[in-house]
């Protein structure tokens, strides 16, 4: 088999820690003697160990590691944190040669996990299927290369068009547009982001929950945007079924029942820097168009995924215009998702 072949099998393991790692990345890691894949292992839980000790550890004879290549999609780490430092294992079972998918962006690592390997003797090759590797990890990427959370805008529009009826004064609730199978991936996808953002006048109009309902799984941090304060406490965002954030105005003496973090400006840019230094890794945004508008006219999103139902309501909210590169199309239930991406 190819290199590409083994770091694909490492790909694809690593895939089993989604949505349990963050705000580490998904890593996978095979061992490879004679040809033959001896040992495999990924990460699967924050604070658990990492890919390349879970491989090692299944390792029966630690003798023949001396004859292996191992395969993993991200740098080995050099530091200690939550547990030591996968490169100095590596070293100490004296594994001649290590084969990485892409180089670690964390200024912890960024390159010192295979400084340590080339001194100590390691053999390494890079890049192997990088742009895989990297697409795997977009969140953790994003979140350290570009200092503010990975941005994915959701919404659900009707066939000609609109994405929510003209309301009277003072109505309240949602207004569902797609079907139960799309809502019921929404929740999944919910349940594998960092948390989940709306404006204002999605959490006073819709009183959503923003939790996990549908699916198993953990709920999101919840955020709100209100830069004056001015949200009724009774709102759902404001229970205790999830960790929830209220973005303010500064100096705005806001009295809700969660977290309050004031901003020093108005905009898309302060809304990333604050969460950023929250340290929250990904949003899922699942505002109205006035919050949707903001993102896509700031070119500060990653990801579009939209539902078009098969409704056609006439007049209403206008949905915003689709932009970005083609990902994906699928149907799901009745409904038409497409996927597109900020390049």
């Amino acid at each position: 088999m190819s290199h590409e072949e083994y770091m694909q099998i490492a790909l694809d393991l690593s895939l089993y820690g989604m949505g349990s790692v963050a705000p580490n990345p998904m890593v996978g890691c095979v061992i490879v003697h004679n040809d033959e894949i001896i040992s495999k292992g990924y990460h699967t839980a924050y604070g658990e160990p990492h890919a390349e000790v879970e491989a090692i550890r299944y390792v029966e004879d630690k003798s023949i590691l001396k004859e292996c290549t191992l395969y993993v999609t991200l740098e080995p780490c050099a530091h200690f944190g939550k547990t030591p430092p996968c490169a100095k294992l590596i070293t100490e079972m004296v594994i001649p040669r290590v084969v990485i998918g892409t180089r670690d962006p964390f200024s912890e690592v960024n390159g010192r996990g295979i400084e340590h390997l080339k001194a100590n003797g390691v053999e390494v090759i890079e890049g192997i299927l990088e742009d895989d590797c990297r697409f795997l990890n977009r969140r953790f990427f994003t979140f350290h290369e570009k200092k503010r959370p990975y941005i994915i805008l959701k919404w659900a529009q009707t066939a000609d068009g609109f994405m929510d009826k003209i309301r009277e004064e003072n109505e309240r609730g949602s207004f569902p547009i797609s079907s139960s199978e799309s809502r019921k991936l929404v929740h999944q996808w919910r349940s594998l982001e960092h948390a989940i953002l709306v404006g204002p006048t999605t959490a006073l109009n819709d009183d959503p929950a923003l939790t996990v309902r549908l699916v198993e799984g953990e709920n999101p941090i919840r955020i709100v945007i209100d830069e004056k304060g001015c949200l009724p406490e009774e709102l759902q965002l404001f229970n205790n079924e999830a960790r929830t954030i209220a973005l303010v105005g500064n100096g705005v003496q806001a009295r809700y029942n969660c977290e309050i973090l004031p901003l020093e400006k108005s905009g898309v840019e302060e809304w990333m820097r604050v969460l950023h230094a929250a340290n929250i890794q990904s949003i899922l945004v699942e505002g109205g168009a006035g919050i949707l508008n903001t993102f896509i006219e700031s070119g500060m999103w990653d990801e579009m995924r939209v539902f078009t139902s098969n409704k056609n309501i006439e007049t209403g909210l206008k949905a915003p215009l689709q932009k970005g590169k083609p990902y994906s199309e699928k149907y799901i239930g009745v409904d038409h998702l497409t996927v597109t991406v900020n390049k």
